[in-house]
């Protein structure tokens, strides 16, 4: 900054002396160069009292600077997100001393066993609170379902069993019916009774194939029912379903279903290879 100020107070100074100066005496000359040298003291000590008065600029606390602080903000961000959904308060002074206390190794204000204790207790009132809203849940669940097919019995083409399954048939199918041993190949659709689809073959595009004897209660009623080539639109009660339990966070518990079911086909069971070494034979040998 100060050879600037020398260099700019030099030309001004020559500039006003252009045409003035001549072959006079040098003292003059080493007179002016003093002057020039003054102003320029000058400038740069106004030009440093400036720069002294400025406000120095602030750094945006948004800023990630380094790989060092990108990654500790990810982690930051890790941990956060792992707890955001704990239905329960922070207190974040105590939770980021217990990181820090950790991290720089000085001693826990709490013992590991104290810690384990703490960590027990918080769980244990978090399954109490968590049966308590799926038991509010189920009973609101069930009231609904029982509403439901109460009025939807009396509705045209709606058949009810001896054990309160309920379907239509959209189609009857001209094949046999399915037993409990069989294997049967179907396209369906699942919904809850506010109309949440949770799963469809047709969305897969692939039908599905399992045992009839290995779904839930009104299913294997249903099919059995069925004409292979027939659809059907079954409405399951909960106790047929899957009760209390539900199924996961996709069907509430004591949900009532709806499924839609096309019976494509009965697998038949594979045959005995009568090459394999032990298959058994007409003769019993």
């Amino acid at each position: 900054m100060k050879w600037l100020c020398v260099a700019v107070a030099a030309l001004i100074l020559a500039g006003c002396g252009q045409g003035v100066v001549t072959a006079q005496s040098t003292d003059k000359t080493a007179g002016a160069a003093d002057k020039a040298a003054d102003v320029a003291d000058e400038a740069t000590q106004s030009a440093e009292s400036a720069e002294a008065a400025e406000p120095e600029q602030e750094q945006d606390p948004g800023r990630l600077p380094t790989e060092t602080a990108k990654l500790s903000y990810v982690f930051g961000m890790d941990v956060a997100n792992a707890l955001k959904n704990i239905d329960t308060e922070l207190d974040r002074d105590a939770f980021f001393r217990g990181i820090a206390d950790v991290l720089d190794g000085e001693g826990a204000l709490l013992t590991a066993e104290e810690a384990e204790t703490v960590k027990m207790a918080f769980f244990m009132k978090e399954q109490i609170k968590m049966r308590q809203k799926m038991q509010e849940l189920g009973d609101k669940n069930q009231k609904e379902g029982d509403a439901y097919l109460a009025a939807n019995k009396d509705k045209e083409g709606v058949k009810t069993t001896d054990t309160g399954l309920q379907y239509v048939v959209i189609e009857e199918g001209d094949g046999p019916n399915p037993t409990a041993a069989d294997v049967v190949n179907v396209h369906y659709r699942g919904s809850l009774l506010d109309g949440t689809e949770f799963d469809s073959s047709y969305k897969r595009n692939e039908p599905a194939t399992f045992p009839v004897g290995g779904v839930i209660p009104g299913w294997q009623e249903a099919l059995q029912l069925m004409k292979v080539g027939g659809k059907y639109r079954v409405f399951v009660p909960s106790n047929l379903a899957y009760g209390e339990r539900g199924a996961g966070q996709v069907i509430p518990p004591n949900s009532t279903l709806i499924f839609e079911v096309e019976l494509l086909g009965i697998e038949k069971p594979e045959m005995p290879d009568e090459t394999v070494p032990g298959a058994a034979t007409g003769d019993g040998g």
